[in-house]
């Protein structure tokens, strides 16, 4: 076995080559010297990849939520680490001078190992915080987290007896202790709050009992009221509900509106803040405040429908009203023309963030405020570097001079200096082959260690930037007096976060003539201002009884254009929206929508083939979201691409271009009987735009037509919106882990306007 020899340009070799060596040495014996090396190098090799996948992906997705693919690696990592890493530290200890159970010193890499563990244990937090469920906070088994806690603390008080060694391996402990406890506080913190856990049932009494006295107090029903009084006066809890005196009953809580617990009118309601936009400059000049208090009272209505609390039809007849006379008139931004549908879809769009962060977070967001930053991230950090010295002390007996001294002398990678450890090192990594089985442990503890450092900086970045401190803040600034520290804390968490993120709402699209059939290779385009216009339009038009969505008829009723299924029997969402994507799909191949600029019917078009896509997407990617049966639509979906590998052949359906694929479907519609009914969604699909396409031809007025078949697809997205029950409303809560789908965003729109559909499960063709 070769070592180091005697010149190297890195390092002192007359002062530390010996010494390094032996560091060496000590390191890698354990395996070098045996028949396991292969099996011991192949497993570091492996745990080396593992660290730098976790330190990869906590840059790339560093961020609140983490999505489910990213979150199944990191538990599969995690899930490997303990295993992986107890092999080693069970090899290492089997080294010469390894620990018999007689009070002996670990061996250099089983300490090496344990530092490992140490690090995993302060990561996989991440990993456990990101898999909370709805109905849980604390993700994971706390006995499962204390009893690992346990065993590290074992593995290093009872073998580490080196007091300068004992000292560097408590103080991680220590910071692995902390973090433990300081995460089931939180967690049974968050649990019985009735700011946040128990808040549900809380606001529910709240609501009825404030709609209950405005209905007393105010002979003036809201529909009588403009659009700014309606703002003003909305009694909707943005924060501060926890705080009123509450009494729990057989029937829920009852809520004494006028007292609080300190005696103070501590409640910040929507039309409190919205009034004090009015005369106050900084949030005059920043609409997007007020409208993110808004979002956060939405979003605590929202939370009522996911966990069993469901909203009454009283309450969403006043956010209707709310939403579509007060917030959608509510003027401009910043001197520049704001439509009224932007505003509307921006605000749901928040809210549906805030639901997303609250159900999926991997940080404390849900707990944001001035107060909680101070105490968790300035005062907590001081506590544990508290426990930090004083456990150094006690491993030094009280005597601070000698514990410091020790902590030098008994860790050679300290006394040395790791870069100066490292750089040696690195320098005969291609002469010497235990330098490069010392680099890949190093290695693995560096990743570890660097790992760590940036989820905790992260961490309070992202704390600090999130919506919910700057909704705490501008709560804070509405009660409290105005203070220059508060207006320009909040100007600058702003400032930050212009320049940092522009999330704008978006949605995938699919095609089924498109080659591509991957989720994660699928384009995703803005939704565009077209499209929310046409949506705001048919809700806001909504009157309690039309939405009774029978296929395509009502629209086609509208515009006594005659039904091409008069002849088909019943049909579900799914077969309605791919006949439906089929027909608009032609249509568009065959006539090509004009420029944006060219034409009246480029927004008509826009409108739906951009819907089409996207819901042909949730018919193949997503069929939860759908009305339909799970089974049911992915049988529908399964049905017609089999037909179409059928028709078009599998060279044709994998490898053909788009226009092929719509000169072969379009034969199949020539070769139709039009007295025979069509009896597959694809034959219907290509019948329909059949008829479309002759409709154009005839008349010659494309806007038309398109205006058509826009309407035909906001009526479809508009019909699927609304949940058809408790199971449909947890698919959206969950998936909402992958992101904002727009259909989530629709479902919280319909539901705070008491939106539904009609019990009937399936629609008339």
């Amino acid at each position: 076995m070769e070592y180091f020899n005697s010149s190297t340009k890195y390092c002192d070799l007359q002062k530390h080559d010996a010494a390094i060596m032996i560091y060496v040495y000590n390191l890698t014996n354990s395996y070098t010297d045996t028949a396991n090396e292969v099996s011991i190098v192949a497993t570091s090799v492996g745990v080396l990849l593992i660290a730098a996948l976790l330190l990869t992906l906590d840059l790339l997705v560093g961020a609140a939520t983490l999505r489910p693919a990213a979150r199944f690696v990191l538990t599969s990592a995690f899930s490997l680490f303990l295993p992986v890493t107890s092999y080693l530290f069970s090899e290492a200890k089997k080294s010469p001078g390894g620990n018999d159970g007689v009070n002996h010193e670990l061996p250099l890499r089983a300490r090496l190992i344990l530092i490992w563990m140490l690090l995993i244990e302060l990561l996989r937090r991440k990993a456990e915080g990101a898999v909370a469920g709805i109905k849980g906070r604390a993700a994971g088994n706390p006995a499962n987290r204390v009893g690992r806690a346990l065993f590290l603390g074992y593995l290093v008080f009872f073998n580490v007896p080196d007091a300068g060694r004992k000292a560097v391996f408590a103080v991680l402990w220590v910071v692995v202790a902390a973090k433990l406890v300081h995460r089931l506080v939180i967690a049974k913190f968050v649990k019985d709050s009735f700011a946040i856990g128990k808040n549900p049932p809380l606001l529910a009494a709240y609501m009825a009992q404030t709609l209950e006295q405005e209905q007393e107090q105010e002979p003036h029903p809201r529909r009588e009221r403009d659009q700014a009084e309606l703002m003003r006066s909305c009694k909707y809890a943005v924060m501060g509900e926890h705080k009123l005196e509450k009494e729990p009953g057989p029937e829920g809580y009852h809520v004494d509106l006028h007292k609080t617990v300190n005696g103070e009118d501590t409640v910040v309601t929507v039309g409190r803040v919205w009034s004090l936009a009015g005369s106050d400059q900084m949030l005059r000049s920043n609409p997007k405040l007020k409208r993110l208090c808004l979002s956060f009272a939405l979003f605590k209505l929202l939370r009522r429908e996911v966990e069993e609390t469901p909203l009454t039809t009283a309450e969403t007849s006043d956010c209707r009203e709310l939403i579509f006379r007060g917030l959608c008139n509510d003027g401009a931004a910043d001197g520049r023309p704001v439509t009224a549908a932007s505003t509307l879809f921006q605000v749901i769009h928040d809210e549906v963030s805030f639901v997303t962060e609250y159900y999926h977070s991997v940080i404390p967001v849900v707990l944001a405020s001035p107060f909680f930053l101070l105490i968790n991230y300035f005062l907590f950090p001081v506590l544990v570097l508290g426990l930090c010295f004083m456990t150094v002390v006690l491993c030094g007996n009280g005597d601070i001079v000698f514990i410091l001294d020790r902590i030098k002398k008994d860790n050679f990678a300290i006394n040395v200096g790791v870069p100066t450890l490292t750089m040696c090192i690195l320098s005969r990594i291609r002469t010497a082959q235990v330098a490069f089985f010392s680099i890949v442990d190093l290695s693995i503890t560096f990743l570890l260690f660097v790992t760590f450092l940036y989820e905790e900086a992260w961490e309070l970045v992202i704390f600090v930037l999130s919506n919910w401190l700057t909704v705490s803040m501008v709560c804070d600034y509405a009660v409290k007096p105005p203070s220059p520290l508060r207006r320009n804390g909040i100007r600058s968490i702003q400032w930050v976060r212009n320049r940092m993120s522009h999330r704008n709402l978006r949605f995938k699209q699919f095609s089924v003539l498109w080659f591509c059939r991957l989720p994660l290779m699928l384009p995703t385009v803005a939704v565009p201002k077209e499209v929310e216009q046409s949506i705001m339009e048919n809700l806001a038009a909504y009157d309690g009884v039309s939405l009774q969505l029978s296929a395509d008829r009502s629209t086609m009723a509208r515009y006594r254009y005659p039904t091409t299924t008069s002849h088909s029997k019943s049909e579900s969402v799914a077969e309605v929206i791919l006949k439906w994507h089929i027909a608009t799909s032609l249509l568009e191949a065959r006539f090509p929508p004009p420029p944006q600029k060219e034409a009246a019917s480029a927004s008509s078009s826009k409108v739906a083939t951009l819907l089409s896509r996207y819901c042909s997407y949730l018919v193949a990617f997503r069929p939860e979201m759908l009305p339909d049966d799970v089974d049911c639509a992915e049988s529908v979906y399964d049905t017609m691409t089999t037909e179409l590998k059928r028709e078009l052949g599998l060279k044709g359906y994998y490898f053909s271009t788009a226009a092929t694929r719509c000169d072969k479907m379009m034969a199949i519609a020539d070769s139709v009987d039009e007295a025979a009914p069509a009896v597959t969604v694809l034959r219907k699909g290509v019948r329909l735009a059949k008829s479309l396409m002759g409709d154009l031809e005839t008349s010659g007025d494309e806007a038309a037509v398109w205006k058509r078949v826009a309407d035909v697809w906001t009526e479809i997205i508009v019909y699927i919106a609304p949940a058809k029950d408790g199971e449909q409303v947890r698919a959206h809560v969950m998936a909402l882990a992958r992101g904002v789908e727009f259909a989530t965003v629709l479902w919280a729109l319909v539901t705070h306007a008491g939106i539904v559909r009609p019990r009937r499960r399936v629609l008339a063709g």
